[in-house]
């Protein structure tokens, strides 16, 4: 009894040997903790909130709800129910999963079951296997039951299982990826429409007004304070103004087309409320996360990481390719020329069989096919750290923007009230008489590109917020 043991014991053994890389891993460059810390300092503009950075914060899961908008809120759910690009690839998700279950499912036995029925006329110079002699036409019945296992001795069918699943885990990534971008992409496409409504608003009030400088200078014209020169440099400046609109409006129109489209619906279709730039807040704490966590947290840098494991895998199935192969198999069933009678006695049979291959010879193919595999191995590591270092540039360009942006809104804040306050005055002076045209001209352009760069700070600052946390992962 121990002698039957023993084969079916070192089978088992063989089986659990799985060749090719284990552990797939590579080494990549972390940025150094005093770099990270010395990028958390507040950001703390005279003009607007502090934003504390936290280090070591977890990203939360619903970050776009840190702006404060309700109606914000309402479109982010409504792009995550309705947006095709999520929609594809959790539909590529499933398929993957359905792959990785298939491949699992080729490694166990295969059972299969089969009946036939075939009428046939023997000729009278062979064997009648019939009990009547003088019958030569008759039907026969065949049923049986087929068991086929390949005995994985190296490990190919474990490691398909194990590269088609690394494949399930990379679109689960990319699913998290997709929702990150659709998120980050309609909050970034929500605040630019808000800063161009702001924009739209801000030129038509520099039009109007330069419009009311135009009639008070005809008007002057007319009483021969001023020449004809003033009234045109100042229907100039109403010209110029007035071709700020179009590009405005032109930007504001593809804004809302790109809203429409990140919420699954085509352009043209009613939208539904837009925050404007007065009701989204600015996140006043901010998370950063350590280096180690922003590799283990990042989708793109976890799909990197599975596509490499996948790599791996399949280095070991074109080794495994190379090596011997044994498929075992048995049946058994009956055959009789009456339905019934298939499992009586003497009509039931069985086989059993075994068979071992070993590759000679293919034209050196396998041994290509490893160095392919290899080679692609090599690949997915080069692209798990060039993922690692994107991941640190994205987060240190948000942290910049960030501290930069406080820095801008400062200025621009200023600029903005210096401006507003000179135009009143030149105005004032203006109906004077006591000013000149070009002044007036210098501090109307002035007032005006001095609202939209306080308009655009606003924005960015919004917008850097929106880029850290997607640089971060989104939270997913």
């Amino acid at each position: 009894m121990k002698r039957a043991v023993l084969p079916f014991g070192a089978a088992a053994l063989l089986a659990g040997c799985t060749v090719g890389p284990h552990n797939v891993t590579t080494q990549t460059s972390l940025p150094p903790t005093a770099a990270a810390n010395a990028s958390a300092a507040p950001i703390a503009p005279a003009a607007g909130p502090t934003q504390t950075i936290v280090p070591g914060a977890v990203v939360p899961a619903d970050w776009w709800t840190r702006f404060g908008s309700p109606t914000l809120n309402a479109l982010v759910a409504r792009a995550l129910a309705s947006n095709n690009d999520i929609a594809t690839a959790d539909a590529a998700l499933r398929q993957a999963r359905q792959q990785a279950a298939a491949a699992f499912g080729s490694t166990l036995p295969q059972i299969d079951a089969s009946y036939q029925a075939q009428r046939i006329r023997t000729s009278r110079i062979f064997s009648n296997p019939l009990q009547d002699p003088d019958n030569y036409r008759y039907t026969l019945h065949t049923a049986q039951v087929t068991v086929a296992y390949p005995l994985d001795l190296f490990g190919a069918g474990r490691n398909r299982v194990r590269s088609a699943r690394a494949a399930a885990e990379v679109q689960r990534h990319r699913l998290e990826a997709a929702k990150t971008s659709v998120v980050a992409n309609l909050v970034l496409a929500v605040i630019q429409q808000a800063s161009l409504q702001e924009q739209i608003a801000s030129a038509t009030e520099s039009v109007r007004a330069n419009r009311d400088i135009l009639t008070l200078l005809q008007r002057r014209e007319q009483l021969g304070a001023i020449g004809a020169a003033d009234v045109a440099a100042q229907e100039t400046a109403l010209a110029t103004a007035e071709g700020v609109l179009p590009p405005l409006q032109r930007a504001l129109v593809h804004q809302q087309a790109v809203i429409s489209a990140l919420i699954g619906q085509a352009p043209g279709n009613t939208l539904p409320a837009l925050p404007t730039l007065a009701e989204l807040g600015v996140p006043t704490e901010l998370p950063l996360s350590l280096p180690a966590d922003l590799v283990r947290h990042r989708p793109d840098v976890r799909a990197a990481e599975s596509q490499m494991i996948g790599a791996g895998a399949d280095v070991g199935a074109a080794i495994a390719a190379r090596l011997p192969n044994i498929q075992l198999s048995a049946s058994a069933g009956g055959v009789a020329d009456q339905f019934g009678q298939m499992f009586a006695s003497g009509n039931p049979f069985w086989t059993l069989a075994g068979g071992i291959t070993q590759p000679l010879f293919h034209g050196g193919q396998l041994l290509h096919q490893q160095r392919a595999a290899q080679a692609a191995l090599d690949g997915a590591k080069s692209q798990y750290r060039a993922a690692v270092v994107q991941a640190f540039v994205d987060v240190s360009d948000a942290l910049t923007g960030l501290q930069t942006d406080g820095v801008a809104l400062d200025a621009a804040s200023r600029a903005d009230t210096a401006a507003a306050r000179e135009l009143t005055f030149i105005t004032r002076q203006l109906q004077l008489g006591s000013a000149g045209t070009l002044n007036l001209l210098n501090a109307s352009a002035a007032r005006a590109q001095a609202g939209l760069q306080l308009t655009q700070a606003r924005a960015a600052r919004l917008s850097d917020s929106v880029a850290l946390f997607q640089a971060l992962g989104g939270g997913w």
